[in-house]
């Protein structure tokens, strides 16, 4: 008898870039969790390094994530956001000398903000390339993910529009990490049936699902979300156990509200005068999060001063409280359905480090446990454990996605409907026009790929989320509005044979992403089909 574990992060963001203004509070986004979460994952993985620790783990990186953490004019945008962050940190020691405690926390963000400049040093301002060396390895497996995060089954009704997003993603795969993808992140878990079939046709082996997408399926899996399926077009597919991810996602019950740990909304950007702030905050005066935070989730009553120390012995409580219920869960289910249990753990990425402070140090707490005790529970990948357990059955998965009621609610709904009825019209028109300029000259080829780029980074599925959420509505409204509008013009200049060549060329500096996109995807011969 022996459980399977197998974590998978998700890591992914909007392709947030913009060249024409010297700073764009949007761009933090990528800032913020280069510096909680992406090189904390590293540095905890260099340290499991170091020791001569094992560990197993699955990583989706989405291509606008990759891209814009290769790209120069937001690596040096980084940098001069490191550099800032650290004057503050050094202010900070400053104001809070006659403050012990929070100087001390003052003194940790001094330290963790060198520690992250010289990592980012290390690997030449590219975090991708230092989980690419995880994954040559054979730490980390590596996953894919839609070019631009794309809602896939409300775009299904034009096939090339899903086609398109599946292959730019694999293609950049392909192209910085040297091999084929074999997973695949459907965004927000969302699947309907027949999609598989285009996954399979590029190569994907396996992807994911959330709970009742397995089990809803037909016929009923005989082992439950414990074991993946095998769909009709032979990929596999695997399910999310609710029990383990409820343990660090729930927000009520999960550990990252345990009241020792730090609080995320506290920050000194909101806290400290506005004239002490200047350089650290919006160039209007706007407040913006800084990631100096000296207090603690605390409970109900106000803030405590967050302890350090007592946080760090919390999260290897909990990391052994987690390996602990994974060995109770391995033997309650292996007496149910008489087979070794996989136990399939989906978070986003960002959870750890960026809205749970204290993540990168569970997840190196809990490598380290199970490093010595893999008796009952194994850390695998899904790869690993396929070539391990051959013996899969046959279930066509049901419609459903990891959102709130388990279907497509959020992403669709009197908030943000407006958005898909134009990104439809201008998925059949780019589909119309790359079958009719499939052999043309330079210039139109250009137009049309800037023309593809400009749709596909409107489909993003995070602009109806946000619009859903009521968070940065303006902002996603006039990302997909921009985007949609230069599409049309591109695709109206081809139309009358008359191509600005300068107002391309500013797009094509503009929306960079995917720079060898060919418009000929969106009539492959899998839309064709």
């Amino acid at each position: 008898m022996k459980g399977y574990l197998s974590l998978v992060l998700h890591a992914h963001l909007p392709f947030v870039r913009h060249p024409e203004h010297d700073e764009f509070l949007e761009e933090d986004w990528l800032f913020e969790a280069i510096t909680e979460t992406y090189l904390p994952l590293i540095h905890v993985f260099d340290k499991l390094t170091a020791d001569k620790i094992p560990f197993k783990a699955t990583l989706s990186l989405s291509p606008t994530l990759i891209s814009m953490l290769q790209d120069p004019l937001l690596q040096n945008r980084y940098l001069r956001y490191l550099e800032k962050s650290l004057e503050l940190a050094e202010k900070e020691l400053v104001r809070t000398r006659h403050l012990p405690l929070f100087n001390d926390l003052a003194t940790m963000y001094r330290s963790r903000l060198l520690q992250a400049r010289d990592l980012y040093g290390k690997y030449q301002h590219d975090p991708v390339r230092a989980f690419k060396n995880y994954q040559d390895a054979g730490w980390l497996e590596i996953i894919t993910c839609a070019a631009t995060h794309a809602l896939l089954p409300l775009m299904e009704q034009n096939r090339s529009a899903v086609s398109a997003q599946i292959a730019v993603a694999v293609d950049l795969y392909q192209k910085v990490f040297g091999r084929p993808p074999q997973g695949f992140w459907l965004p927000e878990c969302a699947y309907s049936p027949g999609m598989e079939e285009m996954l399979k046709e590029y190569g994907i082996n396996y992807f994911f699902l959330d709970t009742w997408g397995i089990l809803q399926g037909e016929p009923w899996p005989k082992y439950g979300i414990f074991a993946p399926v095998r769909c009709p077009s032979g990929s596999y597919v695997f399910g999310r156990d609710v029990s383990s991810s409820r343990q660090v996602w729930c927000g009520k019950s999960g550990y990252p509200g345990h009241p020792d740990y730090r609080d995320f909304y506290r920050d000194v950007g909101f806290d400290l005068d506005t004239e002490y702030l200047r350089r650290y905050i919006q160039p209007d005066g706007g407040r913006k999060f800084t990631g100096i935070k000296y207090h603690r989730v605390t409970g109900g009553e106000e803030k405590k001063v967050y302890n350090r120390k007592a946080a760090m012995e919390k999260t290897a409580m909990h990391a052994e409280d987690f390996w602990r219920s994974r060995e109770l869960q391995t033997k309650e289910v292996f007496e149910s359905i008489h087979r070794d249990p996989i136990f399939v753990c989906l978070f986003d990425a960002e959870l750890f480090g960026h809205w749970w402070f204290e993540g990168p140090e569970w997840l190196d707490a809990l490598f380290r446990k199970a490093a010595v005790s893999q008796k009952t529970v194994e850390l695998t990948t899904p790869t690993e454990y396929l070539n391990r357990h051959p013996k899969i059955q046959n279930v066509a998965p049901s419609v459903s996605s990891w959102g709130e009621g388990g279907y497509f609610g959020i992403w669709l709904n009197e908030k943000n409907h407006w958005i898909y009825q134009p990104l439809h019209s201008a998925a059949d028109r780019i589909s119309s026009l790359a079958m009719k300029h499939k052999d043309c000259g330079k210039l139109v080829e250009r137009t049309l790929n800037q023309a593809g780029r400009e749709l596909l980074l409107a489909q993003a599925s995070d602009w109806p989320f946000i619009l859903s959420q009521e968070t940065s509505v303006e902002y996603a409204k006039k990302r997909v509005e921009d985007h949609l509008a230069r599409f049309n013009q591109l695709c109206h200049e081809v139309e009358s044979g008359k191509v600005n060549l300068t107002d391309l060329e500013s797009l094509e500096e503009r929306d960079n992403i995917f720079p060898d996109l060919d418009f000929r995807i969106f009539c492959s011969s899998i839309c064709a089909d």
